[in-house]
């Protein structure tokens, strides 16, 4: 399948040979040892090392409900009558498809495919750089695009990538890309990187954005025995930055049907660097992850970072 594809999803594994995806995770893991495949981003692609990236068709099809859960919070962040910047990937189109209906929004994108999700959206304005496409992510990259940013100044810049690591931040495996996405990092005033477990602990090529500018992670939680994803949100928690976690059921494949909300666990970081939420409570130092309930959608905890 993954010859066939060049990419393929745990879950859909799971499926197809019909048993569990602990099971699935764990032959991944074996034949990842021998050279066979690399684990990506909640499934397998074809080894390639730092400088393979999947084209879109293939990442469609990866952590499809991760990314959904994660949108589905991610979207909640963004306020009536915002300006923010969007960048490309198939998380940021989930988003994209959550903010038709948020009232007032200015979108500034080098995505095709995010303005395509906001095209018929009334209320919402959409401002597309200029630049060159690359049509294996359906992206505008290139000095046009980075121009056409200059200037600029919106809250919030919303971003993906192929990995995220605490050591070196937010990256990418294309340069013209990574360049792109610095400059709407540039632009914001917070940036807030959407990253589903699997690409937690992956590094690659390219850096876009260090993980001291990192204001936000929206992920979701690792499965039991994904210690690198755990370790990596930790680590990026002594680095101070916020972290909200989306809950992921089995069946999850997009909102439920009454538009609710998927469960969450926030995890504020406290200290004087960035952008703290007006009234929350700074936890009083290290330790365990402390839960306290929310009415219905989920409940808040709080990862301080470690003593050292």
């Amino acid at each position: 399948m993954v010859r066939a594809n060049g990419a393929v999803s745990l879950r859909e594994l799971a499926r197809v040979v019909q048993t569990s995806e602990v099971t699935v995770r764990r032959d991944v893991r074996a034949l990842e040892a021998e050279g066979l495949l690399d684990r990506r981003h909640g499934g397998a692609v074809l080894p390639g090392g730092l400088t393979r990236e999947s084209g879109f068709p293939q990442k469609s099809h990866l952590a499809t409900a991760e990314k959904t859960a994660i949108a589905d919070l991610a979207a909640g962040l963004v306020e009536e009558g915002e300006a923010i910047v969007v960048g490309a990937g198939t998380t940021t189109q989930e988003l994209a498809r959550r903010l038709a209906r948020v009232p007032g929004l200015t979108v500034v994108t080098n995505s095709l495919l995010v303005a395509q999700a906001l095209a018929h959206a009334n209320r919402v304005e959409v401002v597309m750089t200029g630049g060159t496409l690359r049509g294996s992510n359906y992206a505008l990259v290139g000095s046009g695009a980075e121009q056409s940013l200059q200037g600029l100044r919106v809250s919030r810049a919303f971003l993906s990538g192929s990995g995220l690591t605490a050591e070196r931040g937010l990256s990418t495996s294309n340069m013209l890309s990574a360049s792109v996405d610095r400059a709407l990092v540039q632009a914001a005033a917070e940036v807030v990187v959407l990253a589903d477990h699997g690409k937690l602990g992956t590094d690659t090529m390219f850096q876009t954005v260090p993980s001291d500018v990192i204001t936000h992670l929206v992920t979701d939680e690792p499965p039991p025995g994904e210690d690198r994803a755990a370790t990596e949100m930790q680590a990026l928690a002594d680095c101070g930055v916020r972290i909200t976690v989306a809950q992921v059921s089995p069946s999850d494949g997009g909102e439920s049907a009454s538009g609710g909300r998927q469960p969450r666990r926030d995890v504020p970081v406290p200290g004087p660097r960035r952008h703290a939420r007006p009234g929350g409570a700074a936890p009083s130092g290290g330790g365990p992850l402390r839960t306290t309930p929310l009415p219905q959608d989920g409940r808040v905890a709080d990862l301080a970072p470690r003593r050292r």
